[in-house]
């Protein structure tokens, strides 16, 4: 019997190339897996935290609000809480970064407990916010709150060799600062390489990291838009901005801080900033070097720094020495009081006249011209003859019983009643007794005018 044989179809596979796609199955989902793997150990770590300390005022709580993409308006106390939110576009990956705003006041230092434990501190970078409005208090605040943040990592009580080993940290990287080279912006994480040369570590200067904390530190000068206003209003001068950023900078070195001018206002340097945090928290690429040309824009990364370079400020120094205390030349301008004219309202015009008239009646009436000039008045007393004492005397002159005349009269009337009462008063005596001793000549002269009145009256 002939063997059968079978007819392979032109698009049918055969046992070999089964295995061949077996293969490269097996090998496709290895490298999912591989791949899910590599995401899953290389995620943005989250628990990271920021401390940030500052005086009330100086815009600590703005300035992180505005790195949020927030509109600060509301007023925390105590103890804020923010959070950043970091994108890691090279894995796609998402985390938060806590932000922790400790109040102005002192007395809310305590609540420091709630935002760093002895297992979160190494995960933590600490923000010295100074107010550029108000630089003759830069040097006392940055003091103040750098010794609370001593304080309280000291009450952590960390063991000894774990705080060694985060200092030890803190001065490699301090040591091992170089100018970043260009880099490409679409890869914002940096892949480590194990073949890269080791750089040359330099030994740090006296004044350099002698006050270690532990965790990176950075000194952010926020409100740096008043520098103009300091010069307009204050007379600040170049001299005067330089020797504050070298006592900053100096300051800095101490404890291994980076530098920035940052203004909200102006809203200057503030990515700048966000780029710088998140380079030292997760360790995204860091291409921007140290800037010191524009004074309104100062940025000096951690490790860059050193007592020579601070010394070029020093140059235009003219009318003040380095070591000279800070308060001495940056003092506070004395307060300039605000004269402010009184408005002077116009008084009604009736109201004016009425005071007037008040003001007049209270004064002692003096005799008018009219009355004085008037015919046929007597200016002497009386004419009896003097040297009768103790007999009754007539009325010592016709003007006596005259009537003032009342100022709001008018000229020409208060003359006619004048002289209608001067007549009144003649005619009266006519009812005087005639026979008195000492009246006889007074009578008859009298009587006289009297008639002659009243002939005239007729």
């Amino acid at each position: 019997m002939a063997p059968v044989l079978e007819k392979q179809l032109p698009g049918a596979a055969g046992p070999g190339d089964n295995n061949k796609e077996d293969e490269e199955g097996q090998t496709l989902w290895s490298s999912i897996l591989s791949e899910v793997s590599t995401r899953s150990s290389s995620k943005l770590p989250s628990g990271k935290n920021i401390l940030v300390f500052g005086e009330d005022g100086s815009g600590k709580t703005t300035l992180m609000a505005k790195l949020q993409g927030a509109e600060h308006n509301k007023k925390g106390r105590g103890l804020e809480y923010l959070y950043l939110s970091v994108h890691d576009e090279d894995r796609d990956d998402l985390t938060r970064c806590n932000v922790w705003i400790l109040d102005g006041d002192l007395y809310h230092k305590g609540l420091l407990k709630f935002a760093v434990t002895p297992q979160s501190l190494p995960d933590c970078l600490a923000v010295l916010v100074a107010d550029m409005s108000r630089p003759w208090t830069i040097m006392e605040s940055m003091q103040k709150w750098a010794s609370v943040l001593r304080d309280h990592v000291d009450k952590l009580k960390i063991p000894p060799e774990d705080m060694r080993e985060m200092e030890q940290r803190m001065v490699k990287a301090f040591q091992e600062y170089a100018e970043p080279e260009d880099a490409t912006p679409s890869s914002p994480r940096r892949a480590p390489t194990s073949g890269e040369d080791e750089a040359v570590v330099l030994p740090l200067g006296d004044n350099t990291l002698t006050h270690n904390l532990g965790i990176p530190v950075l000194i952010v000068c926020t409100k740096c838009d008043a520098i103009s206003v300091l010069e307009k209003e204050h007379d600040f001068r170049d001299e005067h901005f330089d020797f504050i950023q070298s006592c900053i900078r100096r300051f800095s070195l101490q404890y291994g801080a980076g530098l920035i001018y940052t203004s909200v206002k102006e809203e200057k340097n503030l990515d700048l900033l966000y780029k710088y945090i998140v380079h030292k928290l997760y360790d995204f690429q860091f291409v921007t070097p140290a800037l010191v040309v524009e004074k309104d824009a100062v940025f000096i990364p951690s490790g860059w720094d050193n007592e020579k370079k601070i010394g070029i400020l020093y140059e235009n120094l003219t009318t003040v020495r380095p070591e000279d205390p800070f308060e001495d030349f940056i003092t506070k301008p004395p307060v300039r009081k605000l004269v402010h004219d009184k408005e002077i309202n116009a008084e009604d015009e009736q109201v004016f006249l009425m005071k007037q008239q008040s003001l007049l009646s209270k004064q002692p009436a003096t005799p008018t011209r009219g009355a004085t000039e008037s015919p046929g008045r007597t200016v002497s007393s009386s004419p009896r003859p003097a040297g009768r004492a103790g007999q009754p005397s007539v009325t010592s002159s016709p003007m006596a019983s005259v009537k003032k005349p009342d100022p709001n009269m008018k000229a020409g009337a208060a003359n006619e009643g004048v002289l209608a009462n001067f007549f009144n008063s003649l005619l009266s005596k006519k009812t005087g007794s005639p026979g008195s001793p000492g009246t006889g000549a007074v009578g008859a002269g009298v009587q006289g005018s009297a008639k002659k009145t009243e002939a005239g009256f007729d």
